[in-house]
């Protein structure tokens, strides 16, 4: 049988994640003409057996609880070019997307170069096997139970929670400008009132029900500017989650008679109602659209242009270093050609010592050194959130980071 890969190519073999308020499931992506194409002309490729893992298994049953990339290491040096060994065999692996719970995966060493192929439990011939099931009420489908590229506890809450805006959108973002019976502070079960729409002179729009207008909000507090390391420039700005909203009530205008007997238009805000609350809810806190569910696919790989830049900030600023499994805000974007699944090099600045052995005691800077890898999951035009996968020493706001291979 041919075992089809390709080298530095795009092929999706990642579990993907759909990020949702309920939690990340797996979703079956097809295979694209593109990607058999490229599978097809590198069919005989595999790696070199040097670029293994020193202990990587000749073979390998998945497990719950496995992530593509913890796989990855265990047979590669390099785990984001996971794609070059998986590949696809368009015999053997009918949907590269998927990787099961009980599936064997068999590492090929002949040739002098390594392949990988997969076959289910029960089948001994490479063809997806027969699962006989006895009669139950409750059944999980095999769909839902493809392991993630990553885990899903280390960045759902970043899909549904972290928000990067600039600032005009920020400031005509509507507000919560009341809460019923002078209440100062608001949490889940609570109603409040809001507004979109301020003057004549603001470019917001009003809060409203009619039909293709949004109805579910997310809750945030203070926009705090994230500025580029080395130029000081403010690339956008980060949010701070409070919890969601559903709009009852679009906001409107009463014409009411007043005292002088003319008729003036009063203005009446939207009621909402307070679904989740993360933390509780003030006047003056911002509603943004709930954005609409992503089908997001993971692929670890280095990316294929030059890119570096620097670690903006760690998310929450509650510590000082990050480690591994923590999240940080990158200095690179969309604009740049990042995306995501792109793995990324930590560097380690080197310091600046004076050379003792030079009687002229020249200052000399040390090389930079690797110091982890972080892997890209989510985007905007100028920033991208990265989650740490692995690291030697703390990470901190100003490090650097490329290209990895």
């Amino acid at each position: 049988m041919q075992h089809i890969f390709g080298r530095f190519s795009q092929i999706s073999i990642a579990a993907a994640l759909l990020a949702s308020s309920a939690g990340l499931h797996a979703q079956n992506f097809p295979i694209t003409a593109g990607q058999k194409a490229t599978a097809s002309q590198v069919a005989q490729t595999g790696v070199p057996l040097s670029d293994l893992a020193p202990n990587a298994p000749d073979e390998y049953t998945v497990k719950r609880g496995d992530t593509l990339w913890a796989i990855s290491g265990m047979f590669l040096k390099t785990p984001w070019r996971w794609p070059e060994l998986w590949g696809m065999n368009l015999d053997d692996i009918r949907n590269p997307h998927r990787i099961y719970p009980g599936q064997q995966l068999y590492l090929d060493k002949s040739g002098g170069r390594a392949t990988l192929r997969a076959r289910r439990p029960g089948d001994g011939d490479g063809q997806p096997g027969t699962v006989r099931v006895s009669p139950r009420t409750r059944y999980e489908s095999l769909a839902d139970a493809a392991i993630p590229t990553l885990s899903p506890q280390a960045i759902e809450p970043f899909l549904s929670e972290a928000l990067i805006v600039d600032e005009a959108v920020f400031l005509t973002a509507p507000r919560i400008v009341a809460a019923q019976e002078g209440r100062v502070l608001l949490s889940r079960g609570d109603r409040a009132y809001a507004r979109g729409l301020y003057s004549s002179k603001d470019t917001g729009k009003p809060l409203s029900t009619a039909k293709g207008e949004p109805l579910d909000y997310r809750v945030f507090r203070n926009a705090t500017p994230l500025k580029d390391p080395t130029t000081g420039e403010i690339l956008g700005y980060e949010a701070q989650f409070l919890g969601k909203a559903e709009l009852v009530r679009g906001e409107s205008t009463a014409s009411v008679k007043g005292k002088d007997g003319k008729f003036v238009n009063e203005v009446i805000p939207a009621t909402i109602d307070i679904l989740v609350a993360k933390e509780e809810m003030r006047v003056g806190d911002r509603l943004v659209p709930e954005p609409p569910r992503e089908l997001l696919s993971y692929v670890p790989r280095a990316p294929q242009l030059p890119i570096e830049g620097q670690i903006v900030s760690i998310y929450g600023s509650a510590v000082r270093y990050a480690s591994g499994n923590q999240v940080v805000v990158i200095n690179r974007g969309i604009r740049d050609g990042l995306e995501r699944g792109h793995v990324m090099a930590i560097l380690r600045s080197g310091e600046r010592i004076t050379d003792r052995t030079d009687s002229a005691r020249t200052v000399i800077k040390l090389p930079n050194e690797r110091n982890g890898l972080l892997i890209v999951f989510r985007t905007f035009e100028k920033l991208s959130y990265a989650l740490v996968l692995e690291v030697s020493e703390g990470v901190k706001v100003g490090d650097r980071f490329e290209n990895p291979n």
